[in-house]
């Protein structure tokens, strides 16, 4: 058992490395950029953090300047009994923290998503029957009810509230999509194939939960397209839906008719959205009222 000193030491350092844990998110709450890591549905909770840590700091502050030494106790978990051992184990909340305040906030881009592997494909290699629109299973049909209202319309404009259910509704259904016109936004990711050839997509980032489970979704640019902007520049891209080939495996690209460098949204990331049909005609109303 260690001494009552060294108890009080360690429950010092416990509180200031709580009191640090609050004041990051409460920094990252005032810079508006807590979901550069997290989906707003999570951000709403964590949000509230502050609250708990700063009071679970505060008690543990108490205990260790005013609690009674008969009281202080290490017997449910062992403290490190070395200099060496303590300074590991607090470095290990330390280091990320202090990565969190020294560097950028900022959203992934191409250097992630190379290391994840670029998703061109949402939908599984499934049987999906291509009858026009018919879902093969009910977990299909919202994407076939969506793909009829994509379908009509003169250019398809990939809204990010629902970028991976348009995108899905049109991998499920690349015949029918195949010379279309579209119109979407995202960041340039760029892969150098070999030494000569470049394969460019435009992409966004799916995020589920936080950033460490966020899949990069995009559509293959046409390779003979002739791109000077450098990697992670948001775009705008309209052009021509085709199916083509990739790795082995069909997918849909461009062929783009304009790119448009453009600022990037405040919100980089998209997220999944429970009922994309209704948003979509919510979306659609929303802009005949604006007009």
């Amino acid at each position: 058992m260690n001494d009552s000193r060294s108890i009080r030491i360690h429950y010092g350092f416990r509180a200031l490395l709580l009191l640090l844990f609050a004041l990051y998110i409460g920094h990252l709450v005032q810079q508006d950029a807590l979901h550069y890591y997290v989906s707003p549905k999570l951000a709403r909770w964590i949000r509230l953090c502050p609250v708990p840590l700063s009071l679970m700091a505060l008690s543990l502050g108490i205990q260790a300047l005013f609690g009674k030494s008969a009281r202080l106790c290490d017997c449910e978990h062992r403290l490190p009994r070395s200099g060496l051992n303590s300074v590991m184990l607090y470095g290990l909340f330390l280091f990320p923290l202090l990565l969190g305040f020294l560097l950028p906030d900022r959203s992934l881009g191409s250097a992630a998503a190379a290391k994840k592997g670029m998703s061109l494909s949402y939908i599984a290699d499934e049987a999906v029957e291509h009858v026009k629109f018919n879902a093969a299973s009910p977990y299909l049909e919202e994407f076939a009810e969506l793909a009829g209202k994509l379908y009509v319309q003169p250019v398809i404009q990939v809204y990010p509230e629902i970028f991976s259910e348009t995108l899905g509704a049109i991998d499920l259904y690349k015949q029918q999509f195949e010379g279309k016109s579209i119109t979407v936004t995202g960041f340039l990711y760029q892969k150098n194939e070999d030494g000569a050839s470049k394969t460019y997509a435009v992409s966004r980032f799916l995020v589920q939960c936080c950033t460490a489970d966020a899949t990069p979704l995009g559509l293959l640019l046409d390779p003979r397209t002739q791109i000077s902007l450098p990697a992670d520049t948001w775009i705008e891209v309209r052009g021509k839906l085709r199916m083509s080939a990739y790795l082995g495996k069909k997918v849909m690209e461009i062929a783009p008719e304009s790119i448009i460098p453009v600022p990037q949204p405040s919100t980089p990331y998209v997220y999944t959205n429970a009922d994309s049909v209704a948003a979509w005609a919510e979306i659609q109303q929303a802009g005949l009222k604006a007009e």
